[in-house]
């Protein structure tokens, strides 16, 4: 007597899944932020111990955009070895996940290129603002810090 709509057996049948995709997006993008901040972080605390140096740089003629792009540069490396690492992990550990995905294969280059991608951007908009103040340094009160 359990009379019901095609639509909604296959609802019903792909729930468990639904609610697995959407747990596992939401735990995405939490660690992205939260790997975010932490990059703000270092990124930071990097510019606050250099502000010396950032200030003789300044003292001495640098432009602030060769500071901003010192720092970010920083970041962009930081991000590239971070990313090199965590691919190499991806491939080794393939063969547990493999049963988990689904119309794509462990080691597919666009999805890797595309995670690549998205760390790399999340990790240069992380360092902008930290980037920024370093570029605004004025010499003569980074000189005067002790």
């Amino acid at each position: 007597m359990n009379v019901r709509t095609q639509q909604d057996r296959i609802d019903s049948d792909l729930a468990d899944e639904r609610l697995l995709v959407s747990l596992t997006s939401t735990f995405g993008i939490l660690a992205l932020v939260l790997a975010s901040v932490g990059i703000y972080g270092l990124m930071a605390y990097s510019v606050a111990q250099l502000t010396k140096e950032i200030g003789i740089r300044m003292a001495l003629g640098a432009f602030p955009r060769h500071v901003l792009n010192m720092v970010l540069g920083e970041a962009s490396s930081l991000a590239a070895a971070a990313i090199a690492i965590g691919i190499g992990a991806s491939f080794a550990v393939t063969r547990f996940v493999k049963s988990m995905l689904f119309g794509i294969t462990p080691s597919d280059p666009v999805t890797l290129w595309g995670a690549a991608t998205l760390l790399t951007i999340a990790a240069l908009c992380a360092s902008w603002i930290p980037a920024r103040r370093a570029a605004s340094v004025q010499p003569i009160e980074a000189l005067r810090r002790d």
